[in-house]
């Protein structure tokens, strides 16, 4: 495929280099201040950057039609609206990781919280390096959605104070230090037991093969909206 990249960080640069190893061609790494270098058509668009690129990588790809694998996490509900709107013209592949451990933990926690619900308090962790931006991640709200997809808890994004009893919530918390590449903990305390689901990313390499991955899936489909679930099954 011919590929364009946007983002000029550790992602995009690991994925640029992914790419080239893997046979691919790969024009550059592109953001909003160079972005009338991206004058070419390509194949594949990968943008794991910034969701102020969002505008302009649309722009970009409904002029050029492209398949769009798009990885940026904090959006809003806007932003979300207009990626589904270009799905109607071209395909995308949107996750909010591209783990496929934490595809699999997903589909996990939907099969396993109807079970223990009732009987069983839900907490959810989630750890990053200490320059990420957003807080909770996109993961750690991809689980909740797994864990309540009826929105029937509240949800406690951390706690502080006189918190009193425990009422019908889901905690999220979120750590922020080091080089911590991502893990996710999802506990379900129950009386005198504790079951807990984790995964733990060791490298932005895994990221990186889920979205070449997700690349190499997309450029056969039709326009639509893909995810993982749709790459894993």
């Amino acid at each position: 495929m011919r590929i364009a990249v946007i983002g000029k960080g550790k992602m995009g640069t690991l994925i640029r280099s992914s790419a080239l190893a893997k046979g691919h061609e790969v024009i550059g790494c592109f953001d909003n201040t160079d972005k009338d270098r991206l004058n070419v058509p390509v194949d594949m668009l990968l943008d794991f950057s910034h969701r102020d690129n969002l505008d302009w990588v649309l722009d970009y790809t409904k002029k050029n039609g492209n398949g769009l694998v798009y990885g940026t996490t904090g959006l809003e509900e806007a932003d979300l609206e207009k990626l589904q709107n270009i799905s109607e013209k071209v395909p995308v592949f949107y996750s909010t990781n591209y783990s496929l451990g934490i595809a699999v933990l997903k589909q996990v926690i939907e099969k396993v919280t109807p079970l223990l619900r009732e009987d069983f308090d839900m907490e959810l962790v989630e750890k990053h390096h200490n320059q990420k931006k957003d807080a909770p991640s996109g993961t750690a709200l991809t689980l909740l959605e797994a864990m309540d997809p009826n929105q029937e808890y509240q949800h406690v994004f951390g706690r502080q104070g006189m918190v009193g009893a425990r009422q019908k919530e889901i905690g999220i918390h979120a750590v922020r230090g080091g080089t911590i590449a991502g893990e996710h903990s999802v506990y379900y305390c129950g009386q005198d037991e504790i079951l807990t689901f984790s995964h733990e990313a060791l490298s932005r390499q895994i990221f990186v093969n889920g979205a070449l991955k997700a690349a190499e899936f997309l450029q056969n489909q039709i326009p639509g909206m893909y995810s993982m679930k749709e790459l894993i099954n």
